[in-house]
């Protein structure tokens, strides 16, 4: 089972686009997955169709011991799964600013599943405890970077992160994929700033690279992924195609 965060601590660069759809596409071609909600915002969760407010149980409740993932997971459709988040998840790290191994509950929790090929973690848009959690649940992480002038300005410090959880509580994580999303061919300013990226990453950066695609941004107000909003668009053709890159990796 491959357990990846998808980080950035910059809001908008299309992470949770990243994950709600690469894990889509995974299960189109046969792959069982979970997605793991960890962002107070639950956008994850509305992405797939589901309100945050109305659930019953969320990931606030598992990590706090309050319910078990089992019961707080909901099926998104046959062989994908949502640990749905919700607000709730923001007064976390004040309420377990105590908890002995506060730092690893997220990992005692996917510590127990067996039945996915696949768990893929959307991160909050910080450094926070939410997202060490995520760090230190799972043997890979990718970042998504959006090609602009400020990309690789605050990696530093989410690598400095990755490598402090490393050396501390987590020796199997590494950087194992660097997504670039909201491309435009039509801007200089694109080419150039991935150009920087793959310089700056060498090869864990994927060879696709996920367009400005107007239908990416409509999929989640309709609360479906991309190949079941518009199969056909340009966004379904390029996480197709990060689909297979990540399951041949």
């Amino acid at each position: 089972m491959r357990v990846i965060a998808v980080t950035n601590q910059k809001g908008g660069v299309g992470k949770t686009t990243a994950v709600v759809n690469l894990g889509a596409g995974l299960n189109n071609i046969g792959r069982k997955v979970l997605i793991a909600d960890m962002d107070p915002q639950g956008n994850a969760t509305t992405h797939l169709g589901f309100d945050p407010d109305s659930m019953e149980l969320s990931i606030y409740d598992v990590l706090k011991g309050a319910a078990i993932l089992n019961d707080a997971k909901v099926e998104v459709r046959s062989g994908l799964d949502l640990i749905p988040s919700n607000i709730e998840l923001s007064g976390a790290e004040i309420e377990l600013v105590n908890t002995i191994g506060r730092e690893q509950l997220l990992k005692g929790v996917l510590s127990k599943v067996r039945a996915y090929d696949y768990v893929l973690i959307d991160c909050p848009p910080s450094l926070s405890l939410l997202t060490i959690n995520a760090l230190v649940a799972c043997k890979e992480v990718f970042i998504a970077l959006q090609p602009e002038f400020f990309a690789l300005k605050g990696v530093r410090k989410l690598m400095d992160t990755v490598e402090l959880v490393k050396a501390r509580m987590n020796r199997r994580l590494d950087i194992t994929g660097v997504i670039i999303g909201l491309y435009d061919n039509r801007r200089n300013l694109s080419k150039e700033v991935s150009e920087q990226i793959k310089e700056f990453f060498g090869t864990k950066v994927f060879e696709t690279v996920i367009h400005n695609n107007v239908a990416l941004a409509e999929a989640p107000i309709n609360g479906n992924d991309i190949f079941s909003y518009q199969p056909k668009s340009q966004g379904a053709l390029d996480f197709t195609a990060l689909t297979k890159e990540v399951d041949h990796g």
